[in-house]
């Protein structure tokens, strides 16, 4: 796992879905959401970039932190 920047769509709560992310130096926009879920203290999302990459993210709430899977 690898700490990253994340901006995200805070409606109802915070960290709703991820939008954008930045890794090694650029910039992933996410097009569409694969599946979301929560564990203990966790919520998780597979996201596909715009250039069809495939990525899962995850937001510890307890830190308040973001990682690439």
């Amino acid at each position: 796992m690898e700490e990253v920047e994340v901006k995200c769509y805070s409606g109802t709560t915070y960290a709703d879905r991820p939008q954008s992310f930045f890794w090694q130096g650029r910039v992933y926009q996410v097009s569409k959401m694969e599946a979301e879920w929560l564990e203990p203290g966790e919520k998780f999302f597979r996201v596909v970039t715009e250039d069809e990459k495939l990525f899962e993210l995850c937001y510890n709430e307890a830190h308040d932190k973001w990682w690439l899977i």
